[in-house]
């Protein structure tokens, strides 16, 4: 473990605005905190830190990197990040607050951090209904990344109690706010071209959506994944120590390069840099792209999951 992202006594705290308080300055620190949401307990960071939101996957042992949710207080925030068309807008007023997660393209120069996307163009947005998490976000005075409060591989938590047993000394605060309302993640849906993608079903039906949705041109398709990986469109070399000509070479640790993931060798940094380094070698004036060795340790795994993924042939 990164000795940025150490062992926790974790304590866990009743809901209250001195627990709030608390898990407000935690995460103004750029530490993760368990809290309840109306569908699970969400394991909450800094959208905007991408070495607070590496924490989070550092804290759930997570093998890879996936899009997250983002958390936010209403409409008129989530407006300032993602692009809302009018059927996004008319399901964000029915649905929200609550248990709908909305995946809509993300506004250029929002400030969310690349991590929290999988360096994908599009965002997950929710505004939930629990008084807890709405009173995280008010103050903590940011978007939150939140993901279920669960090790990677567990059954979702719906009590404090579910948050402790996983993560019991990786995360330093959760909030117990009591059993959660739904007991199931968000239903979340892609949303554009005047259609509506079911990504994963949850406790609003399709067929609430539909009602909502409307005509014929704002059709509920047929379940899918969440979304595609982000992968660089050149070719990608991995394990290297030294670029070859045309390269561009993203460096770790020992190994410099063009750019780095870290130079210290810190994993949490890596992580928060994975997608940001791939798109400035991406953008640069080389044909191909190569990626010093990370470590198949603790976040270093999900780098390398993600870094042999965006290398597969396609």
């Amino acid at each position: 473990m990164s000795p940025r992202n150490p062992p926790f006594q974790t304590e866990i705290r009743p809901y209250g605005k001195a627990a709030i308080a608390e898990a407000a300055r935690l995460i103004g620190e750029g530490l993760p905190v368990a809290v309840p949401t109306e569908t699970v307990y969400g394991l909450a960071a800094d959208a905007t830190s991408g070495e607070a939101v590496a924490r989070i996957y550092a804290a759930k042992g997570r093998p890879s990197f996936n899009p997250l949710i983002v958390h936010v207080r209403s409409l008129a925030e989530a407006e300032r990040i993602a692009e809302f068309d009018d059927v996004a807008r008319d399901l964000a007023a029915w649905f929200w607050p609550g248990p709908l997660t909305l995946v809509l393209p993300l506004k250029p120069g929002a400030g969310i951090a690349a991590l929290v996307t999988a360096g994908l163009p599009t965002i997950a947005l929710r505004v939930p209904a629990h008084p807890a998490m709405q009173a995280l976000l008010e103050a903590a005075a940011r978007p939150l990344a939140a993901p279920s409060a669960n090790a990677s591989g567990r059954i979702s938590p719906t009590r404090a109690e579910h948050v402790a047993a996983s993560l019991d000394g990786r995360i330093p605060l959760i909030l117990d706010g009591g059993q959660t309302a739904h007991g199931l993640e968000s239903t979340i849906v892609a949303v554009g071209g005047g259609k509506v993608r079911l990504l994963r079903p949850g406790p609003i039906a399709p067929a609430a959506l539909g009602a909502v949705a409307g005509d014929s041109t704002r059709t509920i398709e047929a379940p899918g994944q969440m979304a595609s990986h982000y992968a660089p469109t050149k070719k990608l070399r991995l394990g290297a120590t030294e670029a070859r000509e045309g390269e561009w070479l993203i460096g770790f640790a020992d190994v410099p390069g063009n750019s780095s993931l870290s130079a210290r060798g810190d994993l949490i940094e890596a992580a928060a840099n994975l997608f940001q380094r791939l798109h400035e070698a991406e953008a640069a004036d080389s044909a191909a792209i190569a990626v010093a060795p990370v470590p198949e340790q603790g976040l270093g795994t999900a780098i390398n999951d993600r870094l042999r993924r965006a290398a597969a042939p396609r």
